[in-house]
């Protein structure tokens, strides 16, 4: 999304992180302002219900008291972070009503139980007689007031879109009769509500729909996205062909851009994606996994967590795997090799160094059972996947997760794309330590077998959950214990 008249020079990426960035701050501060209020009307609420307005200390007196005021200041934060973790400032220009009634719903819930947990179990035991109705007048409290700051920031970026103020720029891949039925859709449908189909990119062997629309070649996608500052593409050939549009997504996963398609178009490879929708129009989003926005940020924070947490308690194992390296062979404990991440984005993943000094002197090879290029500490290590715990910090840094496709090498993932064009799909989550592939079917010393183990992978992005990742990461441990890493 951004400015309807952006200033000179302002390119895309900047426009719509400011935009984004603005409101998410106004709903961080909305929040915080209304949990206040709501936390002051409820211990208001609380004075008069246990009777203490005929003792002489007063209202004023409750509510400076000590336990008060620390309520007042660090209950509002820990609701913030409650709204956090649940996903509600991931995308703030494009909110819709019901998630965010849902939403603030149960926000509400699992905070007023938390402010009991923390703070009324200490009530006196009159007070405690009518807990059940002490929670539901604090979450009908933080429900009202949170949601009345919310409504209106959210009418006010409705308004704004009704009156093009903000403008959400398409960018629709293919140029056929198709191509301009779903722009007509959109155009018919959404006029009103900001959208803006900057125009079209040919397909090469469509036949082109003749009328006055803007249209460029598909090879000058990266190019266009930038001039025109697109928001989203929406690719709508002629013809339903997996390789053609997998060959597209080749093209527009590293623009970093939300990706639609209509949902007859990938045939099986979509079968078990959720359905979004752009003004009524059913469509797929193929740059974003199934997760919900919670156990998005729920994975992200126990990556974090975890892996700081496994760096501090395995530093000693990692000095004395570090020692036995070194003293293996001639060459650098670590070792770095440019991989493919989240959107294609190339990263240098980190591991122990498991093969002699210029081991590929002679070009990219895969490793196997009876690799000679393997020392015999660097054999151990793979066996136990020890080789991998340097990858934590990848994790820490952005570049993994725990749990995901494995990243491979350019070289190896163009010859994979020829024989499975699906491939590229497993580059819309960040790459794992360990994935579904590993632990079902291990390493892969051709390029056919890294195939077969890329369908593993495609099946984890169709299932992604949190307990998804918590059968992976078990598994991965009864690997690393049975020492059936090679």
């Amino acid at each position: 999304m951004r400015d309807a008249h952006p200033g000179p020079g302002m390119n895309m990426k900047k426009d719509k992180s400011t935009v984004a960035t603005r409101q998410r701050l106004r709903y961080i501060i909305g929040d915080y302002v209304a949990v206040n209020m709501a936390v002051l009307l409820f211990n208001i609420f609380r004075f008069f219900f246990i009777g203490r307005h005929d003792t002489p200390e007063g209202l004023e007196y409750y509510l400076m008291s000590e336990t008060l005021v620390l309520e007042q200041i660090f209950f509002p934060i820990g609701m913030l972070i409650i709204y956090g973790i649940s996903g509600y400032y991931n995308n703030t220009l494009e909110k819709s009503r019901l998630s965010e009634l849902n939403q603030t719903v149960s926000g509400a819930v699992i905070g007023s139980l938390g402010i009991y947990l923390l703070a009324l179990i200490n009530d006196p035991m009159s007070m405690r007689r009518h807990i059940y109705l002490l929670i539901l007048i604090l979450a009908l409290l933080l429900f009202g007031c949170t949601y009345a700051a919310r409504y209106a920031l959210t009418s006010r970026t409705i308004s704004m879109l009704k009156k093009r103020k903000l403008i959400y720029s398409t960018l629709i891949i293919g140029n056929s009769p198709r191509s301009r039925r779903t722009y007509n859709t959109i155009k018919e449908s959404g006029s009103v509500w900001g959208h803006d189909v900057v125009g079209f990119l040919r397909i090469p062997g469509e036949k082109d729909a003749s009328d006055l629309q803007k249209a460029w070649d598909l090879k000058d996608v990266e190019e266009i996205c930038r001039r025109e500052r697109v928001d989203r593409i929406i690719i709508s050939p002629a013809k339903n062909s997996d390789d053609s549009v997998m060959d597209i997504l080749n093209k527009v996963f590293p623009l970093d851009i939300p990706v639609y398609i209509e949902p007859d178009t990938l045939g099986f490879i979509t079968s078990n994606i959720v359905l979004d929708d752009i003004m009524g129009l059913p469509m797929i989003t193929l740059t974003s996994s199934r997760m919900s926005e919670w156990e998005k940020n729920v994975k992200r924070i126990t990556d974090i967590a975890v892996s700081a947490v496994a760096l501090l308690l395995l530093s000693p194992v990692l000095g004395i795997l570090a020692i036995a390296v070194k003293k293996s062979s001639e060459g650098p404990v670590f070792y770095r090799q440019e991989r493919l991440g989240l959107r294609q984005k190339p990263f240098k993943i980190i591991k122990f160094r498991s093969m002699r000094m210029n081991a590929e002197e002679n070009g990219p090879q895969l490793s196997n059972d009876c690799d000679t290029r393997v020392t015999r500490v660097g054999r151990f290590l793979r066996k136990y996947r020890l080789d991998e715990l340097p990858q934590f910090w990848n994790v820490i840094k952005g570049d993994m997760s725990l749990v995901g496709p494995r990243p491979e090498r350019a070289y190896f993932a163009d010859r994979i794309v020829k024989q499975a064009p699906y491939y590229r799909l497993i580059h819309q989550v960040r790459p794992g330590i360990t994935s579904w592939g590993m632990v079902k079917y291990g390493y892969a010393s051709t390029v056919a077998q890294m195939v077969k183990r890329s369908q593993y992978d495609l099946l984890y992005i169709n299932n992604m959950s949190l307990s998804m990742d918590i059968k992976i990461f078990i598994y991965t441990i009864r690997t690393v214990i049975k020492g059936s890493g090679v």
